[in-house]
């Protein structure tokens, strides 16, 4: 598992040095308003997102459940199955992008927006082509789930790769030779077309016996897969309206220029889910390949394990941000970079600490255990009392009462998941929370007290400084995770592991 989490890991990597360098040259390039335009687009065509029913889960939960169990004609009736819902929820997608396009038109034609006539005819061809590749979208990620499903996750990261490098290089060239979102859009459009043709080619000479086909079609499946997929459409609802209405929300109440602002700061979010998510992505299927051979003691210690894990990348992560946030922003967007953005990221950072490790681990192998109802019913209300308290509190409050409506929620949630995945798992909250929270919380102190202190003494300012600032950071962890957070812990001995390298480096030595 370790290798698949960790490849995984690479592909965050990439993700965050692409991230990185497009965010700032596609907002310089834009500008705050067309940028804004930009991102409110994605918002409205996010809705769509819905219409694929969590197919894409549901067809990972499927075919791992077969695949564990050696069922190939099983796998690739599931497949057929799932196949011809997306084709069909496609072509729906379309339907209704077509009468969202109308709604697009008011919304950037009021009196908010100041939006030239070129740009407004910019906005609408690019959300037909943003529309027609998401219809797409929902067929393109099949190819992905067979290979969550086999846990093939290097293979599958490598096609990813090679397609976070092709975005990268599309969007610099095509954006510099012409300013436009129709070629932001376009770039969307290529890179998941290429993705899609590489993928299919390889899960198919890798996993012999997959077939993309039709005529393996059961319908007789439609309605497990269908039961499953409905929850998974929940989990993505919900991650919609807490994560991509905001921008709706303060479009519709504030100045174009705010939703840009609030969107930098909670820009840097995206990855850092991404990171957690590279975890679920491994534990969900393994989860239910573990059920299928009833080995319930190792899903416990499966749990325990990467929630510790988790807890311990989100503390390192984010303990860094919420201190050095504001500076790290103000060094990586320069002139475009607003102080309220600063401000907004510590407040959803407090949230995130607790949110991501329940969203990374517990929610996934509840997922995986066929026991969706309850996390997805809990993602959804989380989301439209995101909505509800963002309307509630924009106006008196602006965009911190936008952040203060997405940070509530997130806590409560996390509190509900991961008791949920105790009770399930039957394992008692207080082993919970000692073995994932309380270590790991004790051991992010020290570096957090020492670079806090740095930031209100010396100052950290610029990008060098600030590297300089996260590597020590880093270290100082590093080390009491060693010496202390993981010290005889059953699942990762970090410092047995070292002590036994030490050893093998001595032998190694003495030998020669």
């Amino acid at each position: 598992m370790l290798k698949n989490i960790g490849s995984n890991w690479a592909l965050n990597a990439i993700q965050i040095l692409v991230f990185m360098v497009l965010t700032p040259f596609v907002v310089s390039t834009l500008g705050t308003d067309l940028y804004g335009g930009w991102v409110t687009l994605i918002s409205l065509t996010g809705v769509l997102q819905l219409l694929i029913l969590g197919i894409p889960m549901a067809s990972v939960r499927y075919i791992a459940e077969h695949v564990a169990k050696d069922d190939k004609d099983a796998a690739n009736r599931a497949l057929s199955t799932c196949m011809a819902i997306t084709m069909g929820m496609g072509a729906v997608a379309v339907l209704v992008g077509g009468l969202l396009f109308f709604g697009l038109t008011g919304y950037l034609t009021s009196d908010a927006w100041s939006l030239t006539a070129e740009q407004m005819s910019d906005a609408r061809a690019a959300f037909v082509i943003v529309v027609a590749n998401l219809a797409f979208g929902f067929l393109a990620r099949l190819p992905y789930g067979v290979f969550d499903a086999h846990q093939d996750f290097i293979a599958r990261n490598l096609i990813m790769a090679g397609g976070l490098i092709l975005r990268l290089v599309l969007t610099v060239t095509l954006l510099t030779m012409n300013t436009s979102l129709v070629v932001l859009a376009l770039v969307q459009v290529l890179t998941m077309a290429s993705e899609f043709v590489v993928a299919i080619t390889v899960s198919k000479r890798r996993h012999a016996g997959i077939r993309y086909r039709l005529r393996s079609f059961d319908r007789s499946m439609v309605k497990r897969v269908l039961s499953f997929s409905i929850y998974s459409m929940f989990l993505n609802m919900g991650a919609m309206l807490a994560f991509r209405v905001d921008a709706l929300v303060i479009g519709a109440n504030r100045a174009p220029t705010d939703v840009t602002i609030y969107d930098l700061g909670n820009k840097i979010f995206e990855p850092f889910i991404g990171i957690v998510l590279a975890i679920g992505m491994v534990v969900m299927p393994a989860a239910t390949a573990m059920k299928a051979r009833a080995e319930d003691q190792d899903l416990q210690e499966l749990f325990l394990k990467w929630s510790k894990v988790c807890m311990s990348l989100v503390l390192l992560i984010g303990g860094y941000l919420l201190i050095v946030g504001p500076e790290f922003l103000s060094a990586w967007l320069g002139e475009d970079y607003v102080p309220e953005s600063g401000r907004l990221l510590q407040v959803l950072m407090i949230s995130f600490l607790l949110f991501l490790p329940v969203r990374g681990v517990a929610l996934p192998i509840l997922m995986g255990l066929d026991k969706p109802r309850r996390p997805a019913l809990a993602l959804l209300v989380m989301g439209l009392v995101n909505v509800a308290l963002s309307i509630a509190l924009v106006g008196p409050y602006g965009l911190l009462g936008v952040a203060l409506g997405t940070a509530i929620p997130n806590v409560l949630f996390a509190l509900f998941v991961a008791v949920t995945a105790c009770r399930e798992l039957q394992l008692g909250v207080g082993r919970y929370l000692g073995h994932v929270l309380l270590r790991p919380l004790f051991g992010a102190l020290l570096p957090a007290a020492g670079l806090y202190a740095w930031k209100v003494g010396p100052g950290i300012e610029g990008m060098p400084w600030l590297m300089v600032a996260g590597i020590s950071f880093t270290l100082l962890y590093a080390l009491l995770s060693i010496v202390f957070v993981y010290r005889g812990d059953p699942h990762v001995d970090l410092d047995g592991q070292v002590r036994r390298l030490i050893g093998r480096s001595k032998n190694t030595g003495g030998q020669a």
